[in-house]
């Protein structure tokens, strides 16, 4: 699917606190690697997007994440991840110390996701610890890119690579957002996946 040279291209681009664009299954992101503060500032100058929006962090799977979220991970998180990963749902949970404030905008928490596209899978499994701090490919309050067209349209000359999609589409429904109180499941948006 994505060559050796594509692979080390993007490699690249990511160690150099670079941005890159990319297809998942539910709509177009854009991401870098979290431990590239500069990476992560040029994300929200990119999509001038306020700086108490956190990112969200997303790989192939979930062990790749398991490293930036407070553990024993509790039940419910368990079980959901186990059901719906990889899909259209973002948990959000405990953050460790491992995650920077700077991606979460100072907040105890992150949104992990492992969405259900082989592109996207593949670039996580070549990359620097297989995680991507990443949101929506689009300028804040506009939508988001649905397909390669419109995210080189949206922000092609804005980040340094928008990687094709390769036949695997976004399908352009947004994921539902997830979190956890005293045990219960709490809905902070309802997207494609239904709990």
């Amino acid at each position: 699917m994505i060559t050796i040279e594509n692979i080390e291209k993007i490699k690249e681009i990511l160690i150099n606190d670079g941005v890159i664009a990319y297809v998942t299954d539910t709509v177009w992101g854009i991401g870098c690697l979290p431990s590239s503060e500069k990476a992560v500032r040029k994300i929200y100058e990119i999509k001038c997007r306020e700086a108490k929006k956190p990112l969200i962090l997303m790989s192939y799977d979930s062990y790749p994440l398991l490293d930036y979220i407070k553990q024993p991970v509790e039940k419910e998180a368990q079980r959901l991840m186990k059901q719906y990963f990889p899909g259209a749902l973002t948990l959000v949970v405990e953050k460790s110390e491992k995650t920077p404030d700077y991606i979460t905008s100072s907040m105890p928490t992150v949104g992990i996701r492992v969405p259900n596209n082989p592109v996207f899978a593949e670039i996580c499994k070549h990359i620097d610890g297989h995680v991507l701090a990443t949101t929506s490919a689009n300028i804040s309050g506009e939508p988001p890119a649905l397909n390669y067209d419109e995210a080189v349209k949206y922000i092609g000359n804005k980040v340094n690579l928008v990687i094709k999609d390769y036949g695997y589409k976004a399908q352009g429904r947004a994921s539902t957002v997830a979190g956890f109180k005293d045990g219960e499941t709490v809905i902070f948006r309802q997207g494609d996946v239904i709990i």
